[in-house]
This record gives structure tokens, sequence and C-alpha cells, in this order.
């Protein structure tokens, strides 16, 4: 199953069913799929890292990092909120699930000095990097 992955890392056999076959591409109950993944943005200065990513429509509470040596895990639970209504829905694009990302950064990070921002749909976390152990050399007598 490994071989399936095309270019860029989309599945082949999902390209398949949406392109050659769309009749057979099962749709989900409520909305359109998750996205595949957090669309992120990486930045780094001489002393942190920038990450903005996009989580539309997500209540901050539902927004996990976490942040262990360099990798970094951003995951968001989004929720269906069913109510009973006169109204009869006629098309729904909003999707419903969870979602995560994680990435390796060239450093590692200062997990106890890290921020993050929810503001518009977009996660901005500040990541200062961990200051790197010198190497003293030690003469023998």
């Amino acid at each position: 199953m490994a071989n399936l992955m095309g270019f860029g890392g989309r599945n082949l056999f999902d390209d398949f069913f949406r392109d050659v076959a769309p009749g057979y591409f099962i749709k989900p109950l409520h909305g359109d799929p998750l996205p595949s993944q957090i669309k992120v943005d990486v930045k780094e200065n001489g002393d942190a890292y920038t990450v903005q990513a996009e989580i539309p429509g997500v209540g901050k509470e539902d927004i996990h990092v976490g942040v262990e040596g360099g990798v970094v895990t951003i995951s968001a639970d989004v929720k269906q909120h069913d109510e009973r209504k006169d109204d009869k829905v006629l098309r729904s694009e909003r999707y419903f699930g969870s979602v995560s990302r994680s990435f390796q950064l060239p450093q590692e990070v200062d997990s106890a000095a890290c921020k993050a921002k929810y503001e518009n749909g977009v996660l901005t976390l500040t990541l200062p990097k961990r200051a790197q152990a010198t190497t003293k050399r030690i003469s023998v007598d």
C-alpha cells in the first residue's frame, strides 16, 4: 500500500475515485472531508521559530499543541453541533472530526518558554530555540 502514494504525498487510490470514478467516491455524512493536513508557515529568526497554522472554525479550547525536542504537533477537534430545527439542510460544506500535523524543526525548542495565540482562524506559535550545549575541552594532567 505504501506504493500508492503519488507526487506531493497524495494518495493515488483516492485520486482515482475522485477523478476517474467520481460516482463511486463516498462522501462523508456531514459536510466535506477534513483537510488532509493543517497548512503551516514556519519562519526562523535568530533565537526563535514562528509557526502560523490555519485552523478555521475551531474554538481555541479544541486546539492542542505539543512540543518535544524539535518536534511540533498541532491537532484540532472540529465538532458537529446537531440541532433539531424545522429547517431542511439543502447543502452542508463544513467538515467535522479531527485533524493533526507534526513536523520536525532544525533545532530543539525550549518548551517552557513557548507561546501560542489563536485569532481569526490562525494559530500563531512562538517557539524559542533551546540554547545549544557548548563543548568544553578538558585538559588531562
